[in-house]
């Protein structure tokens, strides 16, 4: 057994690093390049942020803009701010924070459980409005007795913790044999210090930076220009302007992903690979995988990050409404009453007596069919119903009825519904006292369904 954890740590930030490369298999989908995750989601605050947290703190330390009982405050989105107040918990500082509207509500309270002060902001504003949440950052900076603003978007000590750990972690992992990196840049530090560090080991690593759809990065990187973005959902990715600690002389290429696409990966990472991540996993690793395919070489060494945990996002990519509210899961066809006939164990049409049948021949139907509702037909209209149980004590009471018409003891007729009506039609038909509900299909009656296959339907047993 591999021993770890073989010492005591002075303090939690001492777990920041060393995260696992993980070799993804199932999502690979046959894939002869090997694709390998890293797995940032496996710090102590659960994201790639947790890297450059202390190390802000500390340059500002160092700087002494930072003092003991100081503030630090940061625009995020949620991530960094985590790391922030994780490091500002050991430290002993204040921490106040903006994150825009469309940041997950885990991701808040996540914050506050650490003691941050949370303020939202929108996030359909310029980057230049006052509202917008790094602007406000800034004002609450400039307000604020004792503040900094760790301003990760333009911190030098960003990239620098990335070309310090994450980048010599890769070397030593792949051996050196790693030949494509793929990250996102929301702040540009990790891509920026990680492909500083692994171009001076070996300039022909490729370098992929990877933009959800309406960030302006990838844009800029192909033509040079500015161009105005639209919002997305992903989060943690993307932005609407350059950050300062992005260097794109450092990258090879930049790819777009959808939100659909990112979300769907991040649900197969977890399903499939039982890697627990977000959605800015889920669209870096589906940009790598196609990448993969196309390179189809079993010596290549492909790394993509594996940006956070996914518990932060269990009320968005998470939540198949949420999905399907946003476009992003097909909603399910609704079940039908033919459906539900279908679904039954046995489908043998239905089973059914005439009203002149006698209540002999009746018991014996039932019986022989392992059956607790009778219908009672007359050209082909459901006249009346007949339940085993009733039927028995009627016997029991008084075995001369065992030749009479059924039609002298039978029970009010079932209810008739059209095989393509919701199934939801015949649940709420047995809710109200009816023991079955027949189903008719192309003018004829063809099954019937019970309280016995509705329940059974409900619980996945017929399915």
């Amino acid at each position: 057994m591999r021993e770890r954890h073989h010492r005591p740590y002075a303090d939690v930030a001492e777990l920041v690093g060393w995260t696992p490369l993980v070799r993804l298999n199932r999502v690979t989908d046959g894939c002869r390049t090997p694709v390998f995750g890293k797995a940032e989601f496996m710090n102590p605050g659960g994201s790639v942020k947790d890297r450059i947290g202390l190390a802000m703190i500390e340059a500002a330390e160092r700087e002494g803009t930072l003092r003991p009982g100081g503030v630090i405050v940061e625009g995020t989105s949620g991530n960094t701010g985590l790391a922030l107040a994780m490091a500002g918990a050991i430290r002993g500082y204040r921490c106040i924070f903006t994150m825009p509207d469309k940041m997950s509500t885990e991701k808040v309270k996540l914050l506050r459980a650490f003691g941050a002060e949370v303020i939202i902001t929108p996030t359909a504003v310029p980057p230049d409005h006052p509202e917008n949440y790094v602007m406000k950052a800034k004002a609450i900076v400039a307000n604020t007795p004792g503040a900094v603003l760790a301003n990760q978007f333009y911190n030098p000590a960003n990239p620098e913790a990335h070309y310090r750990t994450t980048g010599p972690e890769l070397w030593e992992q792949s051996e050196g044999r790693i030949t494509h990196f793929y990250a996102g840049a929301g702040t540009g530090g990790t891509i920026t210090g990680t492909a500083r560090y692994l171009k001076e080991k070996n300039p022909d690593v490729k370098i992929v930076g990877v933009d959800p759809v309406g960030s302006m990065i990838a844009p800029f990187f192909r033509t040079g220009e500015k161009v105005e973005g639209h919002p997305y959902k992903v989060e943690g990715l993307g932005n609407d302007k350059i950050p300062g600690t992005l260097d794109l002389s450092l990258i090879d290429d930049y790819v777009t992903v959808t939100d659909r696409d990112s979300f769907l990966m991040a649900r197969r990472l977890t399903r499939e690979e039982g890697l627990f991540v977000g959605g800015s996993s889920g669209l870096i690793v589906h940009a790598a995988l196609e990448r993969a395919r196309q390179l189809d070489d079993p010596e290549a060494f492909v790394v993509a990050v594996l940006c956070d945990w996914g518990e932060h996002y269990l009320s968005k990519g998470f939540d198949d409404d949420w999905m399907r509210e946003n476009g992003f899961l097909d909603r399910p066809r609704r079940r039908s009453a033919g459906d539900m006939l279908r679904a039954k164990e046995t489908l043998d049409g239905v089973i059914a007596v005439a009203p002149s049948t006698n209540v002999r021949m009746a018991l014996s139907t039932i019986t022989a069919h392992d059956i607790g509702q009778l219908p009672v037909l007359s050209s082909d209209q459901c006249v009346g119903s007949l339940a085993e149980s009733d039927l028995m004590a009627k016997v029991i009471e008084d075995p001369r009825i065992l030749d009479d018409a059924v039609e002298c003891h039978m029970d009010a007729p079932y209810p008739v519904v059209e095989a393509h009506v919701d199934a939801d039609q015949i649940t709420a038909l047995l809710q109200r006292g009816n023991a079955a509900c027949l189903v008719r299909e192309n003018g004829a009656i063809s099954g019937i369904v019970t309280r016995y296959d509705v329940v059974r339907a409900l619980t996945g047993a017929a399915l």
